[in-house]
């Protein structure tokens, strides 16, 4: 029996590997204590990611590559610590922040170089603060409470109006999936044979339910593995 997708994607082949490197983002973390102010050098595209990069160069030498803001330009002048304004693409601990504020490129702990919320028009906001963490609420609408000393940027990630566009021809959405390393097109299991996976056959139906156990083998588990629910919500 052929294997499935499922199963030889684990192998790592030329079909399922990811040709070209994301760039490195992250705040510096010499000086972390102290206020530095930088220029923005040059603003470039993220071929593992959503977003604009934008190369910054501090007055104390260090060069850093990070998410750019939504609006941020070449030439714009921008600042890291705690003593930085308010203001578009500045970085600041989130003790410095003021509630209601959108920020990005949070960390969750200090010195890590901002870990969430980093997709193209993504945003979380400072919901409070409390002594040693703030709240902040997520894209997804959840509530996480950050250390204060963590370190966040203000704005929104660069890059939000990238879904308007579309694909177009389907060479270019071949190439965007081929760049994050994910199999396009993909075939539905019931369009396929019943020898290449479990819901295939002439039927063009599962023939069975959906649902597979969470400890199902790997050739087996398809389908809504382990489901809470199916079918329509009652009103």
């Amino acid at each position: 029996m052929a294997k499935l997708m499922l199963q030889r994607r684990g192998r790592g082949t030329s079909v399922f590997r990811a040709k070209k490197k994301g760039i490195c983002s992250k705040y510096c973390s010499s000086d972390a204590d102290k206020t530095v102010a930088g220029e923005v050098m040059n603003l470039e595209k993220d071929n593992g990611g959503s977003t604009v990069m934008a190369n910054i160069e501090f007055n104390n030498g260090n060069k850093e590559t990070v998410i750019a803001a939504e609006g941020l330009s070449v030439g714009q002048k921008v600042s890291m610590g705690l003593d930085s304004e308010i203001s578009i693409g500045n970085t600041l601990p989130l003790s410095g922040i003021p509630e209601g504020c959108p920020v990005f490129n949070i960390e969750l702990v200090n010195g890590d170089g901002g870990k969430l919320v980093r997709g193209s028009g993504m945003y979380a906001i400072l919901v409070s603060k409390e002594k040693t963490y703030a709240r902040i609420k997520l894209p997804s609408g959840n509530i996480k409470n950050i250390p204060l000393v963590s370190r966040a940027s203000i704005g929104c990630c660069s890059g939000g109006g990238r879904k308007e566009k579309p694909m177009v021809k389907a060479g270019a959405k071949f190439k965007f999936m081929k760049a994050k390393s994910r199999k396009w097109p993909r075939v539905r299991g019931v369009a396929m044979n019943a020898s290449d996976h479990p819901f295939g056959g002439e039927q063009h139906h599962a023939g069975k339910s959906k649902s597979t156990s969470r400890h199902a083998s790997p050739g087996r588990k398809v389908g809504a593995i382990a489901s809470k629910r199916t079918g329509r919500k009652k009103k």
